[in-house]
């Protein structure tokens, strides 16, 4: 619904536009940490485990890149979540904690279906993708410490920015 729709009426009390800055606040911040984070798991459990030098950071940091949008996604529409009581924040919390490593194993699964099956290479996209499936839940087992701390900042950060209902 927009001011396209005949039923649309002005917010006179600029809920509605604090309610979107705070989901974009969230979503930054949720790619921003939990970016960084794919980047550290791509780097912990490398999803090829080439021989060639610079090929894994390589592989890193793409991964990190096609994980935003997911990331950034889910980190907003937990926002109102984490800006509410105490409990619902901390509901919000676990959601992102267990959420962005399935969106970025999810996000990395596709690029790999997608990539190999691309003419260059004319691979099996289904084994590029269970391989991606299974180095990305290795890696996200090995940096739960991290993801937690980064979920705890995630909120702490958002709560301390958004206005609180």
């Amino acid at each position: 619904m927009g001011p396209w729709d005949p039923n649309w009426r002005p917010d006179p009390t600029g809920r509605r536009l604090v309610a979107i800055r705070a989901a974009r606040h969230g979503g930054f911040l949720a790619a921003i940490i939990f970016g960084t984070l794919v980047v550290a798991a791509s780097l912990v459990a490398p999803p090829l485990a080439s021989p060639i030098q610079g090929v894994d950071v390589a592989v890193g940091i793409v991964t990190g890149l096609l994980s935003l949008p997911a990331l950034a996604l889910l980190g907003a529409g937990l926002t109102s979540a984490a800006l509410g009581s105490r409990s619902s924040a901390a509901a919000a919390g676990l959601a992102i904690a267990v959420g962005a490593p399935v969106a970025a194993v999810t996000t990395a699964m596709i690029a790999a279906f997608v990539l190999a099956g691309l003419p260059p290479l004319d691979r099996d996209g289904f084994e590029a993708a269970g391989r991606v499936l299974r180095a990305g839940v290795g890696a996200a087992v090995r940096i739960a410490p991290l993801i937690a701390l980064g979920s705890v900042g995630w909120v702490a950060l958002v709560r301390r920015r958004g206005p609180r209902e």
